[in-house]
């Protein structure tokens, strides 16, 4: 048992370092993206530049037609410069929203597969069961701390089976049938008793809890996934 804590541990370990290894290298990248952009973007007193030089090297402007036009060189530098401002503002928004999606897909895709992990290990265990109570009165079973109601059909099946698996028997849909019905399995229809076992599971709603303690053994019927110690019949 130790091992295994041991185990589960590395693995939970090896996870964290995988996802903040993710987050960093997706900090970085969009970090060297955005230096890169904002290195490559233009001087935004690039035009006011400009414009003063063609002040200071042109000093036989002095015609009211030539001052005009340059001052509307100079306001257009001025509005550029703005607009460059505002795309740098832009473009800052832009990669900080891109990184918290990017971070976001990896924690969530780093989720979704310590999940599906999950599920395989369950599939493979089975649905662990301390209890299963049966009130046929209530017509409802309780697993675990769960209440499931049923109906009657559903009750009567799945009492079949409890009682099936206290004897460690595995029963086919005729079987499941002819006990139900008080007829002989050799004259009960096996989709007959299929039929019972799927609105049992329908009945029990939750697919992975009835999916596991039903459980179909290939060529061989149906048996409930559970201790026989955990049954009880009230």
């Amino acid at each position: 048992m130790q091992e295994s804590t041991s185990s589960a541990t590395d693995v939970l370990k090896a996870g964290n370092r995988v996802v903040a290894g993710g987050i960093a290298a997706i900090v970085l990248i969009l970090l060297g993206a955005a230096v890169f952009l904002f290195i490559n973007l233009p001087d935004a007193n690039a035009f006011n530049a400009r414009v003063e030089r063609l002040f200071v090297e042109n000093n036989n402007l002095n015609t009211g037609a030539e001052i005009k036009l340059l001052e509307i060189l100079a306001q257009s530098g001025t509005s550029f410069s703005e607009v460059l401002t505002s795309y740098r503002s832009v473009i800052f928004v832009l990669l900080v929203f891109a990184t918290a999606l990017m971070v976001a897909a990896l924690v969530f895709l780093v989720t979704i597969i310590a999940l599906n992990r999950r599920i395989s290990a369950i599939q493979r265990s089975g649905i662990q069961v301390s209890t299963l109570v049966i009130s046929r009165e209530a017509r409802a079973v309780y697993i675990n701390d769960m209440e499931f109601a049923l109906t009657e059909a559903a009750i009567e099946t799945l009492s079949v089976l409890a009682e099936a698996r206290m004897d460690d028997d595995v029963l086919t849909g005729a079987q499941i049938e002819g006990v139900i019905s008080g007829r002989s399995a050799a004259d009960c229809d096996e989709a007959a008793g299929a039929t019972r076992v799927k609105r049992l599971r329908d009945a029990l709603g939750n697919q992975l809890v009835s999916e596991l303690l039903v459980k179909t053994i290939a060529r061989r019927g149906y048996m409930l996934a559970v201790g026989k110690d955990t049954i009880k019949m009230i």
